[in-house]
């Protein structure tokens, strides 16, 4: 956790269900707070079996309004945080025959309106990961990641977005941001069996750590796995872009 003052209600969580944790600082933007955990960790516990880079941050912004200091804090966090994690962990996960597992999103296949530096960043992981899986593979490590969707978490609060503000700044853009916010408002006021609960997700996560044939891409609905799907069979780009048109068309 970046802030380990804030584990008291995991702690709790895990000790009424008879788990032990063991709880400690990591700031994924921070090459020598990720050294050090890493490090301590093996040296107490003597190796290191597998690694859930699950850390994240939300960004709504486009391109001609986003400050590019923004854009880079987010990429930061959702690609080169994964990364550095990912580079302090591999020798001890070779040494072990581990598992490396990242939580991208489905926004890591499907580019989303104003959702670009997000997308970018998971986009990137996803590139990275699955030219590193083959790699990792002839040393033992098995590199895989996870596509959920819609996940009723703290994930969008966190995200501290004061849309009012947004869409008043928001210039030219202001008509299309306004016609995504009504959008994802109602859809996830609807609901439509899109959104999952963190446990739904950490079952796929479980799955994944345990199954002896673990796949490289798994997606945690059948929401996600269609949404997905656009993407992955869209060779000239039409279908993801006459699904997500209509996300800011009013």
């Amino acid at each position: 956790m970046r802030d380990t003052t804030k584990a008291s209600a995991l702690l709790a969580a895990a000790e009424a269900a008879g788990v032990s944790l063991d709880v400690r600082e990591l700031e994924v933007t921070s090459d020598a707070s990720v050294r050090e955990c890493v490090g301590a960790v093996v040296a107490e516990h003597g190796r290191l079996d597998a690694v859930v880079n699950n850390a994240g941050a939300a960004y709504i912004g486009t391109l001609e309004n986003d400050d590019l200091a923004d854009v880079r804090a987010c990429v930061e966090v959702n690609f080169f945080g994964v990364i550095q994690v990912s580079h302090a962990a591999m020798p001890h996960l070779r040494a072990s025959g581990g598992r490396l597992i990242t939580i991208s999103s489905v926004g890591g296949s499907v580019g989303q309106p104003f959702n670009e530096a997000y997308c970018a960043a998971k986009f990137a992981v996803e590139g990275f990961m699955q030219s590193l899986a083959p790699v990792a593979h002839t040393v033992g490590v098995r590199v895989g990641i996870i596509e959920p969707g819609a996940v009723t978490s703290e994930f969008v609060a966190n995200a501290k977005v004061d849309v009012a503000a947004m869409v008043a700044e928001a210039g030219p853009y202001a008509p299309a941001l306004t016609a995504y916010v009504q959008r994802t408002r109602a859809r996830y006021e609807a609901d439509a069996g899109h959104s999952q609960t963190s446990d739904d997700v950490a079952t796929v996560v479980m799955d994944m750590l345990t199954s002896p044939d673990m796949p490289f891409r798994v997606q945690t609905s059948t929401w996600a796995r269609d949404f997905v799907g656009l993407s992955l069979s869209d060779l000239d780009g039409s279908s993801v872009q006459g699904e997500t048109r209509g996300w800011v068309s009013q």
